[in-house]
């Protein structure tokens, strides 16, 4: 028996697959993804192992593959934790946006103040809780306050990210600001933890 490949049929099947994986590769690129988190830089909001949703369009629908808005949808906001590529080398990140342009921002001891206003607030001897308007965060100090940052103002177009283990984050307070157009998307909640299995937490 001879074996007849239908090769129209073949062909209109990769195209099919071809589109569907670029579709998917362009979902991907635009509009959501996932983070896994590799370290403890961001505890206790995110512990090392997590997965995290990634909203991509949080501050602007990009053409795929590409950093290019085609529509804004506002800017990276105080408490938001946010996934961007490291000024200093590239590296893929995810640390909280704590000052955004035009403030006025310090950290001694690991404390954060914005605009002549202490925004972390020692909660005993190792933590501090940290609070942007209505959503607050816990922040882990069991190893001190991390390097202290001097006051001075947040370019326009730029954000400060510190991580919210202060004494075991490499972040703004050692490669300086981010430009807001090079934060990739909002970090939406932790959907995977180690030891709960799927889960849902809010970020």
């Amino acid at each position: 028996m001879v074996l007849r490949i239908d090769k129209r049929a073949l062909l209109s099947e990769v195209l099919a697959l071809g589109a569907l994986l670029a579709l998917m590769t362009a979902a991907r690129s635009s509009l959501a993804d996932h983070y896994y988190v590799p370290s403890g830089s961001m505890e206790y909001a995110l512990l090392p192992g997590d997965r995290v949703i990634v909203d991509k369009t949080a501050y602007g629908l990009r053409i795929p593959l590409t950093t290019i808005d085609i529509l804004d949808r506002g800017s990276p906001e105080r408490g938001d934790v946010a996934v961007f590529d490291s000024p200093r080398d590239g590296t893929r990140l995810i640390k909280r946006i704590v000052a955004v342009g035009g403030d006025l921002v310090s950290v001694k001891d690991g404390l954060l103040t914005v605009n002549g206003k202490t925004l972390d607030t020692p909660i005993g001897p190792y933590s501090a809780l940290s609070r942007f308007g209505d959503r607050e965060a816990l922040l882990n100090l069991e190893n001190g306050g991390g390097p202290d940052l001097p006051p001075q103002r947040v370019p326009e177009g730029m954000v400060l990210a510190l991580g919210d283990h202060r004494g075991s984050s490499l972040d703004g307070r050692h490669w300086g600001f981010v430009p807001e157009s090079e934060v990739y998307g909002k970090a939406v909640a932790v959907y995977y933890r180690r030891g709960e299995g799927f889960t849902w937490r809010r970020l």
